[in-house]
């Protein structure tokens, strides 16, 4: 797969569609951007619903209804009831702040089919440290219950760092507390807020041996109850992952004022040139847009991903982080052995610095 253009390209099967970047959580590792996107930019529900229907057509099988905190818009239930409609699988992303069991209802009415939760640690006083927010998991608590009552599908997604690591067995038995099917146990990527805060959430090898060892104890005890799922540590990886599936090969990402993005982050990444929805299809942006096409594939690979083995299975790893580490986002990702910058990578890993958060505001 050496082109980057559109000639054999895959159809996208996901679509993050970030509602908004208002939130009322701050946590230190929030994947959104530093520069959040005001209110007065968002997208109105009109042009929601067709990008949902041009997603459908070029064929995106689900949407995940993200943010910041999508709860905060006030026709999340009219958006939802677009996506249901353009025949979409969807996944409502939330903090569980700012969904009471009278909106979750109407959204189920309206066609939501999923919803994950994010709790930030099993203990009440540490989730609302990390949230930045005073009662958040009494809050979780309480929308899972009315999620589970409603018949609605759940996943419970933990973000890990230092902080809680050493309760990955407490939280999956709360998420089967909570009556979750699913749960999500995603390290910390570090960009974004996570970068700011790398020290202060940078869990020790000894910490992330340790979650390793306990999840294949944890699958083994609960395989029958519920899917636990795990995205271990990049900093202490031998290989990189490939960044959601390979740049510009399965799924997009659209921001609360339109722009398109391979992913989440890539924004950080300057000189990139992101098509908005506001100007073009989904489709147009999907198959000829410059970001898209400026890493996709294997054309743009230098020494030693250019010619590794592994080049169609991680795709030089992420780009963001190549970025974020070296300067270079055509660099090899850090994360790789292979990596003349490799030893960066461990003397990082290696800094764990007990400080206050910078928090998401």
């Amino acid at each position: 797969m050496a082109t980057n253009g559109a000639a054999n390209l895959p159809n996208p099967v996901g679509l993050l569609a970030e509602l908004t970047h208002r939130c009322p959580l701050g946590c230190p590792y929030c994947s959104n951007p530093l520069a959040l996107e005001g209110r007065a930019d968002e997208l109105d529900l009109d042009t929601w619903a067709r990008v949902f229907r041009e997603a459908a057509t070029l064929g995106v099988l689900q949407v995940h209804l993200s943010g910041g905190e999508p709860g905060a818009r006030r026709d999340l239930v009219e958006i939802t009831k677009a996506a249901n409609q353009a025949g979409l699988y969807t996944n409502l992303i939330t903090s569980a702040v700012g969904i009471n069991a009278e909106r979750l209802a109407a959204l189920a009415a309206a066609g939501l089919d999923h919803i994950q939760i994010s709790v930030q640690d099993s203990e009440q006083s540490s989730a609302d440290h990390i949230a930045g927010y005073q009662g958040a998991f009494r809050r979780k608590r309480e929308l899972a219950a009315e999620v589970v009552r409603l018949g609605l599908l759940l996943t419970i997604n933990m973000v890990v760092h230092r902080a809680n690591i050493e309760r990955i067995d407490r939280m999956v038995e709360l998420a089967l507390e909570f009556g979750a099917s699913r749960i999500e146990i995603a390290h910390v990527q570090y960009y974004g807020w996570a970068l700011k805060n790398r020290a202060a959430l940078m869990p020790s090898r000894e910490q992330v041996d340790g979650a390793i060892a306990a999840l294949e104890s944890l699958r083994r005890r609960y395989q029958e109850r519920i899917v636990i799922d795990a995205v271990f540590p990049d900093y202490f990886a031998r290989y990189p992952k490939p960044c959601v599936g390979g740049w510009g090969r399965r799924s997009l990402n659209v921001t609360p004022s339109g722009r398109v993005l391979p992913c989440h982050a890539a924004e950080t990444i300057p000189g990139l040139e992101f098509w908005s929805v506001r100007d073009r299809s989904l489709a147009e942006i999907w198959e000829a847009s410059p970001a898209f096409r400026a890493f996709r594939g294997t054309d743009w690979m230098r020494e030693p991903c250019a010619t590794c083995p592994r080049r169609e299975r991680d795709f030089g790893g992420c780009r963001c982080q190549a970025f974020a580490l070296t300067g270079d986002a055509r660099a090899t990702d850090p994360v790789c052995h292979l990596s003349p910058d490799h030893s960066m990578v461990e003397r990082l890993a290696a800094i764990q610095e007990d400080r206050a958060y910078v928090y998401r505001r």
